[in-house]
Order: structure tokens, then C-alpha cells, then sequence
């Protein structure tokens, strides 16, 4: 997740929104900590759960990164009551589908499914791949990547033409 972050977020311009979905431990931040290493912001790029919104401004002159954690937030007014620079950052929502409807005429969604069960059965993504079960033996693997897949939907003039236009 956070080498596809680096690789989107090298090419991650001011005023690009990204909203991103996901159930929990899906690798939300772990994504946007490679956003911002792809932005090439000061980190560390941690959850911003409590503080509800964190800015982590360039290091290399460009945008500065907004990481907000919407899961908290009930409303798009809420949202908006974080006065958040829209136009001059790259911002990135966890957990904000439907409260930023309005606020930019282009955004990315970026929804994140992580296969359950996976590491329940003691499965590791090699496993998975091949088909193959993981020998009890290698409890330490239960915590080990998983295979996750993401689906990137781009709506409005920003994304049209690029491979993340969605279709509807």
C-alpha cells in the first residue's frame, strides 16, 4: 500500500482530493503515508483519528498534504467547519465518502478492500496467489501483508481522459 501511495502521490497536484474507503486495517494511512512520501511532505504521516486533521507541508516546494480522519464526522458541515484549503493541497479523507460532495468539481475515490480471512486461516498473499494453506507452524505469519485490492474511481475535469475516469 505504501509504494502504490509513493507512485500515486508523485503524481498528485494542488487541489487534487482523494477520498479513501475502506473497512479498518484496510491500509488507509499506510496508503497516504506513501502519498506523502510520493509528495515529498514532512512526516511522519500517522492517523490524524484525534486530531481530525493533519497538514504536512512540502519539502520539495509543491503541495502540502491535508490528512483528515472523517470518521468522527457525522455532516459535511462538520467537514467544512475544518476550514480546509482545498485549492492550494492535496487532500486525503479517510473514511469521507458522501460529506464532500460539493467542495471540489474533481476527486478521487479510492476504495480499499481487504480479503477477509486471509489471515485468519494463517493464509500469507503467497498463499493466497497460489492456492496453498500456511503450515501451522508459522504463527508469526497470521500478521503478515495481505492482499488487498483497490479500486480508483476519478470524477470531474481532473481525471477525465486518464485511465481512473470512472465510467458512470
Amino acid at each position: 500500500m505504501e509504494e502504490f501511495g509513493r507512485d500515486l502521490g508523485a503524481r498528485l497536484v494542488a487541489g487534487d482530493l482523494l477520498i479513501l474507503t475502506g473497512p479498518l486495517g484496510a491500509g488507509k494511512t499506510t496508503l497516504t503515508r506513501g502519498l506523502g512520501a510520493g509528495l515529498g511532505v514532512r512526516g511522519p504521516v500517522q492517523s490524524p483519528t484525534f486530531v481530525l486533521a493533519r497538514t504536512h507541508p512540502s519539502l520539495v516546494g509543491g503541495a502540502p498534504l491535508v490528512h483528515v480522519d472523517a470518521y468522527r464526522l457525522g455532516s459535511a458541515e462538520l467537514v467544512e467547519d475544518l476550514d480546509l484549503d482545498f485549492a492550494r493541497s492535496v487532500v486525503v479523507v479517510e473514511w469521507g465518502a458522501g460529506l464532500l460532495d460539493d467542495v471540489s468539481e474533481s476527486w478521487l475515490e479510492v476504495e480499499i478492500e481487504r480479503p477477509q480471512g486471509a489471515a485468519a486461516s494463517g493464509s500469507t498473499a503467497t498463499d493466497v496467489a497460489t492456492g496453498s494453506g500456511a503450515d501451522p507452524a508459522d504463527a508469526e505469519l497470521l500478521g503478515a501483508d495481505e492482499p488487498r485490492v483497490v479500486t480508483l474511481r476519478g470524477f470531474g475535469p481532473r481525471w477525465a481522459g486518464t485511465a481512473y475516469a470512472d465510467a458512470r
